[in-house]
């Protein structure tokens, strides 16, 4: 960005944000907006959530205002290139400009500036392992406030940044302050722990990354021989004052950080020896991520499919709508890269198809064709999900922790390998609230139904109990030894899984199912849990929900579902699922060379 234009409103990114809508919903009783819903249509609350978004608050206008004035105060700052002025919460911030912010470089960004700006002051300071994967902390004894206080004041009128005094028994109530102003100072001067941050966004303005990649700055108090900290961390409440500092990769402070192989670790950091090794906790082996995608729009796979569509036992078994590309693929890449950037490798498994957005040079990534991994040919060409699921493991090179992502799951918010996995090498998985039906599967079962119920047969079968929850459509945590382990108890159902080539009655769901519950049977799976969201695109109300997850983006992961085709307007759909994945995912990723341009 040239700078030239600093003073940006901000970008009402959904109506279900909007000050009137959270008005309406904390003031009128929940029986009354149920009558309003029972009384309308989807179509007239949408017009009417998009006529109130337009319809500023006090609070946005006074920030408007404040904007203009900082603008003005501040041209110097303000204007040079690579900054803009942003409204967030209605408050004015200068936001540093790049082509590709994510979480986890605003964290390292942010605290290599204090790590410089205390190496110019001559401050001695130490790398803390603190509680947060997404800010860093950095320790300096209680005796250098003052240098460190006009250090870090200092670099952040070097470039605007902003300073916070974090209260350890309550850190949610912070307020964050221009570093740049006069009594930024004064007003940290008793603070044990001062939280430095610069705001960093992309060009567009959809995503600006502010204090929760901040550097915590802790005064640890000195007591004879040792410094104590001023708040828990996760491992040493004191150590010696004075002792020979330590250098390790910095990836050794945060999940966030691909952590499986030297080239790929963060830079080193200065700390001390009690925080300078492994925990029990962290995950230091490889995981990788496999995706299946198909281009349903391509006429060659159209022609192919035709001649085996007739097969098909069920509606959703060989309905159009399941191989339908809107784009999922580029924008669930996006939240990988930007959410889950300790990622290794993404193999990605298609049909002799390649998006034609792709970047096939892009580091980690690996292209996988059917034949690649179909041991018997014979079965190919296949059109069944269930089919080509039940052979990823047998993707070369594939590490033994994986995660199994279909091209309609996305990740929300920064994400790490504990989540999916535990360090002792045990997955989780994540069970659903909708039970599997009761009973032996028949035609009238929707394709996930009839495999989860061919699941419990082989779990009962087995182990003598009785599966009744299907799983979430989350990413799904796998070790390969065990689907080598079930392709080969199981060989004879396995392999007529595999040669379905639309989806059977008697499939199984081995990789979204099976997996989890044969694991946890033999004590390698344990359930875990997850904030997530499931979002059918034939639903009326669509849009209102699209525009809550935009508004709140507090999900872990969202599943964007098209099992079956509606009467909707599929132009309008797709409109609405494009600027809905663009505002969520405004940030190209290293996988694609086409970006999209709005």
């Amino acid at each position: 960005m040239n700078g030239a234009r600093t003073l940006e409103p901000g970008v009402r990114s959904s109506p279900e944000g909007s000050w009137l809508l959270r008005r309406y919903r904390r003031t009128v009783p929940l029986r009354v907006r149920r009558a309003v819903v029972a009384r309308t249509t989807p179509g007239v609350r949408a017009r009417a959530k998009r006529y109130v978004a337009d319809v500023p608050s006090a609070r946005h206008l006074v920030g408007l205002v404040r904007a203009a004035c900082l603008v003005r105060a501040h041209p110097g700052w303000c204007a040079a290139p690579g900054r803009a002025v942003r409204l967030v919460r209605d408050v004015p911030r200068i936001t540093l400009v790049r082509p590709d912010p994510s979480p986890l470089w605003a964290r390292n960004a942010n605290a290599a500036a204090v790590r410089r700006a205390l190496d110019e002051a001559g401050v001695d300071h130490f790398t803390v392992r603190g509680r947060s994967n997404t800010s860093s902390v950095i320790a300096v004894s209680a005796d250098d406030r003052r240098e460190v206080l006009d250090a870090l004041v200092r670099a952040c009128r070097a470039r605007p940044g902003y300073l916070s005094a974090v209260d350890p028994r309550r850190p949610r109530r912070t307020v964050t302050r221009p570093g740049f102003t006069r009594g930024a100072r004064r007003a940290l001067a008793r603070a044990d722990v001062v939280r430095v941050t610069w705001y960093h966004g992309d060009p567009r303005g959809r995503l600006t990354l502010g204090p929760s990649y901040g550097c915590d700055v802790e005064f640890w108090t000195p007591e004879g021989d040792t410094l104590l900290a001023p708040r828990p961390n996760r491992r040493a409440e004191r150590v010696p004052r004075t002792d020979s500092p330590v250098q390790v990769s910095d990836s050794l402070f945060t999940w966030l950080a691909p952590a499986d192989t030297p080239a790929r670790s963060l830079p080193a950091v200065r700390t001390r020896a009690e925080f300078a090794r492994p925990a029990p906790d962290d995950i230091r082996f490889p995981v990788d991520v496999v995706y299946t995608w198909v281009d349903g729009n391509s006429p060659r796979w159209r022609r192919r499919r035709a001649e085996w569509t007739a097969a098909g036992y069920h509606e959703e078994a060989a309905n159009a709508a399941r191989y339908l590309d809107h784009d999922e693929l580029r924008h669930s890449l996006r939240s990988l890269s930007q959410y889950a950037p300790w990622v290794r490798t993404v193999h990605l498994v298609t049909d002799e198809q390649i998006p034609p957005w792709l970047n096939l040079g892009a580091p980690g990534l690996h292209l996988v064709g059917h034949k690649e991994i179909f041991s018997d040919p014979g079965l190919l060409p296949t059109f069944n999900s269930h089919a080509i699921e039940s052979q990823l493991h047998h993707i070369d090179g594939l590490s033994e922790h994986f995660l199994y992502f279909n091209d309609d799951v996305f990740l929300g918010r920064p994400v790490t390998p504990q989540d999916f996995f535990f360090a002792n090498g045990l997955t989780k998985f994540f069970p659903s609230a909708v039970l599997i039906p009761p009973g032996p599967p028949d035609e009238r079962d929707v394709p996930v139904a009839a495999a989860g119920k061919n699941n419990r047969a082989l779990i009962a079968a087995v182990f003598g109990t009785e599966i009744s929850h299907k799983m979430k459509h989350t990413p799904h945590a796998l070790r390969r030894s065990v689907l080598y382990e079930i392709e080969d108890r199981f060989a004879d159902r396995h392999r007529a899984t595999a040669g379905h080539r639309l989806r059977s009655p008697d499939d199984l769901s081995i990789v979204s199912s099976l997996h989890h519950y044969y694991a946890f049977q033999t004590a390698r799976a344990v359930p875990g849990r997850l904030r997530y969201a499931y979002l059918d695109l034939s639903h009326p109300a669509l849009e209102a929900r699209l525009g809550g997850l935009l508004a709140r983006r507090d999900r872990h992961v969202f599943c964007l579902n098209d099992t079956v085709s509606t009467g909707a307007d599929p132009a309008a759909r797709q409109a609405l699922l494009s600027d809905f994945l663009d505002a969520y995912f405004p940030v190209a990723g290293p996988y694609e060379t086409v970006p999209v341009t709005r």
